[in-house]
């Protein structure tokens, strides 16, 4: 009988991550959405300077990274689906009768899925940067690497997205249930900070919902409380205890 290592557990999670066509083709919809938006926003900014005078103070170095915003759905989505769609066929069981401890498998699918999407998020938002600051050259306003804060902005980049598609990952082992999850995942996202926004302590709260903390890492100029490292330390925070408790509830209750 062949033992059970993390080498063959980690080998069999990233045989199951390229093998699906709706992981390929959701990782392809991200990276288009950094990479196509970086090129399209500065080239909407520039055409729209007819004057030839852009902006005072233009941030191309966010523009040119705009696309995070909805890449960010994208990953996170990827995340819950590598887990909930093994409950939704049945396979979990099967996975877990070759792997009896589970949390094996729940390290595995995170370790290998924060490194493909941490390495094609990076890839991914160096190009949307080189391609979106070559359009602002022709208006004078482009950034460099060199620049203060511009190369922690665009690595930050490819460790936001890392962390969304662990913490959609997480939200996946907690529900067990793709719907749910990405239901979750958008509530978090997009339906919390609108009713945070409403409450009376909604300016001291929203900076610490974590989109909005994590996205400080690609901030180059942010009046933000929480700074680059912290934000992106409170993001990770609510990553590793959504993950905890995914991890004791794995053990705990039946595939």
């Amino acid at each position: 009988m062949t033992a059970v290592t993390y080498p063959r557990v980690i080998a069999s999670e990233l045989t199951k991550l390229h093998s699906l066509r709706s992981s390929r083709l959701s990782l392809l919809i991200a990276l288009g959405l950094v990479v196509g938006l970086g090129v399209l926003v500065p080239w909407m900014s520039v055409s729209s300077w007819r004057d030839g005078t852009p902006t005072v103070g233009y941030n191309a170095v966010e523009r040119s990274l705009s696309g995070i915003y909805l890449a960010q759905i994208a990953i996170g989505v990827l995340g819950a689906m590598v887990i909930t769609g093994e409950y939704a066929t049945g396979s979990i069981r099967s996975t877990f009768a070759a792997v009896p401890r589970r949390l094996p498998v729940l390290w595995s699918k995170l370790g290998v899925f924060l490194v493909v999407t941490l390495v094609l998020g990076t890839i991914a938002s160096v190009l949307a940067f080189v391609a979106g600051q070559a359009i602002f050259s022709t208006k004078d306003v482009e950034a460099s690497f060199g620049d203060p804060h511009v190369l922690r902005a665009v690595l930050g980049c490819g460790l936001f997205l890392a962390a969304m598609g662990a913490f959609g990952l997480a939200l996946g082992a907690l529900l067990r249930n793709t719907a749910a999850a990405i239901t979750a995942l958008t509530m978090v996202l997009f339906v919390v900070p609108v009713i945070v926004d409403f409450t009376p302590k909604g300016d001291k709260v929203a900076p610490y919902l974590p989109s909005q903390a994590g996205l400080n890492v690609m901030s180059t100029v942010s009046s933000d409380p929480l700074g680059p490292w912290s934000g992106f330390g409170v993001l990770c925070a609510y990553v590793v205890a959504t993950i905890a408790v995914a991890a004791l509830l794995l053990v705990r209750r039946d595939a």
